[in-house]
């Protein structure tokens, strides 16, 4: 075994300064901070199936038994960021134990993702609790795929697990990670699965984008390629199973179930910490943890204690996203959060976490954090915001109208959905170096677009303030077997500026769960349920609502090809024409759950 001792500089000023450690049984805290601490790299950690796994300690030196927090990582221990935020916890006095998955990197074993990380991950935490550095209190950190290995392990109740803070985090690899409705979330998808992660080792994204690549293997290009289910030839040059695997389970199946953990929050009986953001890809997986614990925890302790903050953010904490400057105070310092929930929850500590409300909301529009009692917030007014049109509601320009009274006028909208010709991508919720640009963007760019159905409310003459669940109800038809329905909400600027503030898709084969797919009657009426997950947004006076309604959004999502193939074996399309229902007896309408306007701080 290798150990490095790190001694930082500041030691000799420490000393001097009469904050060295004093005892052997462990360092004494100033500040919250501890020096120095060590580092022992590459220590083995046997799987139940004969399979070591590997990783490195990052301990205060100390001899003593400290609080354990566990990392995962299929991204390699070493990675940019990873370093810094483990010395931290050591210096915190946590012995922080980061681990290469199987397969990746020095671990042994094959990697396939999601398969394999619930016992990977309980073996894990049990290893840790029983070692001499521990006092067998354990925790588990991280975000991303970081966090869905948190939830997988959890649902194994390992003994020793006291808390978990799955950070930008999927609850439902089918649900809110590889699809969103049932639409293939192909961007990610593919720029995660085929290009970056097919191997031990992650790759390099950059020659799909950079002016030297050849345009056959431009993103542009390979995005384009049908049918769904061999892409992996245009990138990877071979097969990438775990990508083939995925298009072969359009539906929520088995496959899908077995790693899914929205089935299994009874069995988590430790209280979770889920931190997300409006604009993430995993948004959905966020919310769904902290209300699946709060219900169906497997503990009173568990159902009380889980928690749960989301900002106005991407895939991390910043100030800045897409279009939309939140200032500095949306840029929350993720270590900051964690190390409050785990002194708590490790040390037991009371330092004030237990006396707030559970889940902290940030309000777009009016730039500020709330804390609310619960998901949704006690007392929302789910108030529906009904089409309507003079039948031309195609672009900006149209006379789509939405309001709160039943529609008028004409009874319907059309437009033709040409596969070969898709919306593209503008913002939303994307993650991780694909080619499209997440976040809040302004909408103009699609503005003259006949494709795309536009429905703007009166300008506003008070403050609106929504914070929950939305959902669209869509009455459609379609005359073919098979489409898709994306519906955005858009808070319209007095100046023009309009900024996606949520979205959904809805493969229409679903319309009766991604476990049941059932194609349509062509040129029959259906009525349809759009989840466009949930947001928390203030709309300003002189603002306007809009609700945007088209049948594509590329790259994010794959083209449906409208032909009622199964999914990803087409490689022929077929143009669309789309009808959308907006008369007394089929009353088209997005739900918004309108609540208070939130308080100002002093």
């Amino acid at each position: 075994m290798r150990i490095l001792l790190i001694s930082l500089v500041v030691a000799g000023i420490l000393l001097a300064a009469g904050m060295m450690p004093d005892s052997p049984a462990g360092p004494k805290v100033v500040d919250g901070a501890t020096t120095p601490i060590r580092i022992e790299r590459h220590l083995a950690v046997p799987m139940r199936d004969g399979v070591t796994l590997y990783g490195d300690l990052y301990r205060p030196r100390a001899e003593g038994k400290y609080p354990v927090l566990i990392v995962r990582t299929p991204y390699g221990v070493q990675r940019d960021g990873v370093h810094e935020t483990m010395m931290k916890y050591a210096q915190h006095g946590y012995a922080t134990f980061i681990q290469d998955t199987r397969g990746r990197y020095e671990s042994e074993g094959k990697w396939e993702p999601f398969r394999t990380e619930a016992e990977d991950g309980f073996d894990t935490i049990e290893w840790a609790a029983k070692q001499p550095w521990s006092n067998g209190k354990v925790a588990t950190q991280g975000g991303s795929y970081l966090g869905h290995v948190q939830w997988r392990a959890g649902s194994l109740g390992p003994p020793h697990l006291v808390a978990m803070f799955p950070a930008v985090a999927s609850t439902n690899i089918y649900a809110n990670w590889i699809t969103l409705g049932g639409a293939f979330r192909l961007s990610f998808n593919y720029g995660w699965g085929v290009v970056r992660m097919p191997n031990r080792i992650m790759l390099p994204q950059y020659w799909h984008s950079e002016p030297y690549s050849p345009v056959e293997l431009k993103y542009e290009t390979i995005l384009n390629h049908l049918p769904l289910r061999d892409g992996d030839l245009e990138s990877a040059g071979g097969v990438v199973q775990h990508y083939r695997d995925w298009v072969a389970h359009p539906d929520y199946d088995d496959y899908w179930k077995a790693i899914s953990d929205e089935e299994r929050f009874s069995k988590v009986v430790v209280p979770a910490f889920t931190s997300g953001g409006w604009f993430d890809i995993f948004v959905q997986g966020t919310i769904n943890g902290y209300v699946g614990m709060r219900q169906h925890g497997g503990s009173e302790k568990a159902r009380r204690e889980s928690r749960m903050i989301i900002g106005a953010w991407g895939h991390g904490p910043s100030q800045k996203f897409g279009d939309v400057d939140f200032g500095p105070i949306n840029n929350r310092t993720q270590f900051d959060t964690e190390l409050r929930w785990f002194d708590h929850q490790l040390k037991g500590e009371k330092n004030g976490l237990e006396k707030e409300p559970p889940v902290e909301l940030f309000y777009m529009g009016v730039n500020q954090w709330q804390h609310e009692q619960d998901w949704p917030i006690p007392g929302t007014k789910y108030t529906p915001f009904y089409l309507s049109s003079g039948g031309q509601a195609n672009t900006p320009a149209g006379n789509g109208r939405l309001a709160m009274e039943k529609p008028g006028g004409a009874a319907s909208d059309n437009y033709r959905y040409d596969p070969n010709d898709p919306v593209p991508t503008l913002g939303g919720n994307n993650c991780c170096g694909t080619p499209t640009v997440a976040g809040p963007k302004d909408q103009r760019p699609l503005a003259g677009r006949k494709d795309i159905l536009v429905y703007s409310s009166e300008p506003l003459k008070e403050p609106l303030a929504i914070a929950g669940p939305v959902k669209m109800k869509l009455f459609a038809a379609t005359d073919g077997p098979d489409t898709d329905w994306v519906v955005k909400l858009i808070d319209v600027r007095p100046d023009g500026f309009a900024i996606n503030v949520c979205e959904g898709i809805l493969r229409a084969r679903y319309r009766k769960g991604t476990s049941r797919p059932e194609l349509l009657t062509p040129n029959q009426p259906y009525e349809f349920e759009v989840d466009l997950v949930g947001t928390a947004n203030v709309f300003l006076p002189g603002h306007r609502l809009r609700v945007d309604v088209t049948s594509s959004h590329f790259p994010q999502f794959d083209r449906n090809p409208n032909t009622g193939e199964p999914s990803g074996s087409s490689s022929r399309v077929r143009v669309a024409s789309q009808t959308i229902f907006h008369s007394s007896d089929r009353a088209s309408h997005i739900i918004l759950p309108v609540v208070p306007m939130p308080k100002k701080r002093s």
